[in-house]
């Protein structure tokens, strides 16, 4: 039996930093659901369930060892002046992939899924349908297999010289893509983890964000893996990722700046997607030199015994506009074999069974 009962998806250890003068006792936060803001609400409180992650003790003391080592690099990371070293950068990838995967936002995002593929292909509820619970622990296996995942991807820390305080919310690590979504190329595919241009955001604190990103596809200048961050709206827009990613809650340190949590909610809200996947279905059409060619439908046109594909898509947050700081190498490198696998990176290639893979330039 797991020795806590009340276990949080989002842990204490994180949300410290943010925390009224860092004391770890209580919060503030703004409700995007009812459109209210919450002062001093205690934080054990927040980001948690009544075994959220089951009853299995040897589950909650990996977990647990992942946010000590969290904890102890964040009390070194936030002394002013402290260089950003190898192993604090493994300890953020590591950490940001663990979040990533194991919000209640996610794992609801992960169920859905699930049980839409099921009712879709009309297939017995039971051989489809999953619980929350049972996400996490698919979560958290995916975690264990592939937790070096994001490995290869550069870490640097953005220092807010503002008076614009760093937020964070319920779902605080963000996956985005600033190349794929702006380059016509990538146009109608989807991207995730392995994908070339992948960043990986996650506040640390009002005044510290951690940014992971693949050197091959952006050039970030920085001073020991640190970057000051001085113009406001710079700050605004690493916010928005926040506003646009979260399930309910966004949360920040001190309650002076509920009138500017107010107006990023207004200048944001519009940019939340409505639903975080979309699902994509063809049935075939007909059969050419060898080549079977499938045709674009809606769900409600696929019959019982039709020869059916189905694609899953996740929908990702994007910025109103991107932080200047995150340049696109014209010079650099995403690879590609034509396939559905997209573009990738280059550490990439070598998991892949398929071949053919050449380099573009992101910059084209």
């Amino acid at each position: 039996m797991a020795t806590n009962k009340n276990q949080h998806f989002v842990p204490r250890c994180y949300l410290k930093p943010f925390t009224l003068d860092g004391e770890n006792k209580v919060i503030n936060l703004f409700n995007i659901d009812r459109e209210r803001h919450i002062h001093f609400a205690p934080v054990k409180h927040q980001c948690s369930r009544d075994y959220f992650y089951g009853d299995n003790p040897q589950l909650e003391s990996a977990i647990q060892f992942v946010e000590r080592s969290y904890a102890s690099t964040i009390k070194e990371l936030l002394v002013d002046g402290k260089k950003l070293n190898a192993k604090h950068k493994t300890i953020l990838r590591r950490f940001w992939l663990l979040q990533h995967l194991r919000t209640e936002a996610a794992c609801k995002r992960a169920a859905e899924m699930n049980n839409e593929m099921g009712s879709t292909f009309r297939a017995e509820i039971k051989d489809f349908k999953i619980s929350i619970k049972d996400a996490v622990e698919m979560a958290m296996m995916t975690y264990a297999d592939s937790m070096d995942i994001v490995d290869d991807l550069k870490v640097c820390l953005f220092k807010n010289k503002t008076r614009t305080p760093f937020v964070t919310s319920d779902d605080p690590a963000v996956l985005s893509n600033k190349w794929h979504l702006s380059d016509k190329r990538a146009n109608f595919m989807s991207f995730g983890m392995h994908s070339a241009g992948a960043l990986l955001f996650l506040p640390l604190s009002p005044k510290v964000l951690c940014l992971c990103y693949d050197g091959d596809v952006y050039s970030i200048g920085h001073t020991n893996g640190w970057v000051p961050v001085k113009n406001e709206r710079d700050i605004k827009h690493f916010n928005q990722l926040q506003l646009a990613n979260c399930m309910a809650n966004i949360y920040y340190q001190d309650k002076d700046h509920s009138s500017s949590i107010n107006k990023l909610y207004e200048e944001t809200f519009h940019i939340r997607p409505e639903r975080r996947h979309r699902f994509n279905y063809a049935v075939f059409d007909y059969e050419e030199n060898g080549y079977e060619r499938y045709r674009v439908v809606e769900k409600e046109e696929l019959q019982e015994n039709d020869n059916a594909l189905f694609h899953y898509e996740s929908i990702h947050p994007e910025p109103t506009n991107w932080p200047q700081h995150i340049k696109v190498r014209r010079n650099g490198a995403v690879y590609t074999n034509d396939t559905r696998v997209g573009y990738i990176r280059y550490e990439k290639i070598k998991e892949r069974t398929s071949g053919g893979f050449r380099r573009e330039r992101p910059g084209v």
